[in-house]
């Protein structure tokens, strides 16, 4: 499993506090806590996930309490609070997917993977969760992958094998 101290400095590239410095102006004088979700995604984007440090420095960056990047960043599943893998793999883990086969390829991956729900794999390649409604009931069961968060339809374990061999050889 990888390991990764949370409690290491943390710095921001150039290029993404340019960035954040742009999202920032989107919004009205005063209003600067509403650029908190985008530069969250910019932050983890480089980063890779959001440790405290890095919620920390969002906070001071922005000039509000790290209490309030952290209530946002822990109730958003797409914010990731621990180190994942390069690519995660998100099933739709409700009602009708369930009912054609998600659970079952959950299981799969878990076994495929070898690690599991939550975890990353030796190599840093993978990690893998279940998630709420990625809204294509009609072509259950479906998965993304980020994070480019491509979107895979009609899966089958298979099909699921096919994707983490085309992820491994990238």
């Amino acid at each position: 499993m990888l390991k990764v101290e949370q409690q290491q400095p943390v710095d921001f590239s150039s290029a993404l506090i340019a960035k954040c410095d742009e999202i920032v102006k989107r919004y009205p004088e005063g209003k600067h806590k509403s650029a908190l979700l985008p530069i969250l995604h910019e932050v983890q984007a480089e980063l890779g996930w959001l440790s405290n440090n890095a919620m920390d420095k969002v906070a001071d960056y922005l000039n509000i309490l790290p209490i309030e990047v952290y209530e946002v960043a822990s109730f958003y599943s797409m914010y990731f609070l621990k180190p994942q893998g390069k690519y995660m793999l998100e099933v739709c883990r409700t009602g009708p997917c369930c009912l054609v086969g998600a659970e079952k390829l959950m299981n799969h991956i878990e076994h495929s993977l070898g690690v599991k729900e939550g975890e990353v794999t030796e190599d840093g390649l993978f990690s893998w969760r279940g998630v709420e409604c990625l809204a294509a009931c009609g072509y259950a069961p479906v998965l993304q992958i980020g994070p480019e968060y491509t979107f895979y339809e009609n899966l089958n374990e298979q099909k699921v094998d096919e994707l983490i061999e085309d992820l491994r050889k990238r």
